[in-house]
């Protein structure tokens, strides 16, 4: 989920999204429980049969020992971001980074063992030793570096959604209402524009923040909150997922790569690196991400804290 990074508003061009039925679910009932919300119809790419992966001897021998002996992957994830991760008919996560998350523990000769949480709560799981790894869309950010690492694997960047009925966004968003999930990077870019609007004597930004994206987006179609921000690729889901009821508004700005979260320091990362890496060199990484329509924000280098500055 996104970091901010200037005010500036780069150009990127648009993702072509595939529409998730549990987002289509959740949007027409004004249901909030990812389960339910995924109860519908039809779960467009994910009920795809999933690619085929083969254990890699090089990557799967830098697996530490402990983890390697369990022979499982511990992988928290906020399940409420379609069409990333969010919970299919049975409950367990579906979405395109769940199906990378899984190819690469294929490549290390690993089952994941996913656990459904707050975004809130999986950085600290992690470093505290519960979880081996955390998937939830999460930027590689300078200051999330000083507790954790990343393998960064994707670009995205952050997107406004409107209602349908709503005016174009305004150049400045002073004294604007504007939803978004708590404590990610759209609330911290509202946030520090809040705060630019105060020290300009204008009104704040009235910041509505919801514990889940799911919620997010909801405020926003049943006509709750007139505007929302979110990561481009949940923004574009939500509209392709909602009809008539949003538009996306304005361009995708403030790109910045999606990691896969891992305890500072540890014999895991470089395990995950090569393992993706691996999976970008014999398309199979490409192959998942044309699946589900996200190609465009395609890496051909999986890096380690790429995020210098």
């Amino acid at each position: 989920m996104m970091q901010p990074t200037q005010k500036t508003r780069p150009v990127r061009r648009l993702m072509s999204l595939v529409a998730a039925a549990a987002g289509a679910s959740l949007l027409l009932t004004g249901c909030v429980n990812n389960e339910a919300a995924s109860s519908g119809e039809g779960a467009g790419a994910s009920q795809e049969a999933k690619i085929e992966v083969s254990k890699s001897e090089t990557a799967s021998a830098l697996v530490p020992e402990d983890v390697r002996s369990s022979g499982v992957l511990k992988v928290g994830t906020d399940a409420t971001y379609a069409p990333n991760q969010y919970a299919g008919t049975d409950g367990q996560p579906v979405g395109w980074e769940v199906e990378l998350v899984e190819a690469v523990a294929a490549k290390l000769d690993l089952k994941v063992e996913w656990s459904k949480l707050g975004f809130d709560q999986i950085i600290p799981q992690v470093t505290g030793g519960t979880l081996n790894m955390g998937s939830s869309s999460f930027s590689d950010t300078l200051e999330r570096q000083k507790s954790v690492d990343f393998v960064d694997f994707y670009s995205a960047g952050l997107q406004f959604v409107r209602g349908a009925d709503e005016d174009p966004l305004p150049e400045s968003l002073c004294g604007l209402t504007i939803g978004a999930q708590a404590t990610t990077t759209s609330d911290d870019y509202l946030k520090a524009a809040s705060e630019e609007c105060s020290k300009e004597g204008k009104e704040p930004i009235q910041i509505l923040k919801k514990d889940g994206q799911d919620e997010a987006t909801n405020d926003v179609v049943l006509g709750n909150t007139p505007y929302m921000l979110a990561d481009s690729p949940i923004a574009q889901n939500s509209v392709k997922v909602a009809g008539d009821s949003v538009a996306l508004e304005g361009d995708v700005f403030d790109a910045a790569p999606y990691g896969l979260v891992l305890a500072k320091d540890s014999e895991m990362t470089e395990a995950v690196r090569v393992a993706m890496q691996e999976l970008m060199d014999d398309g199979t990484y490409t192959k998942i991400l044309e699946k589900w329509g996200v190609e465009d924000g395609a890496f051909t280098e999986a890096k380690v804290n790429s995020v210098t500055e």
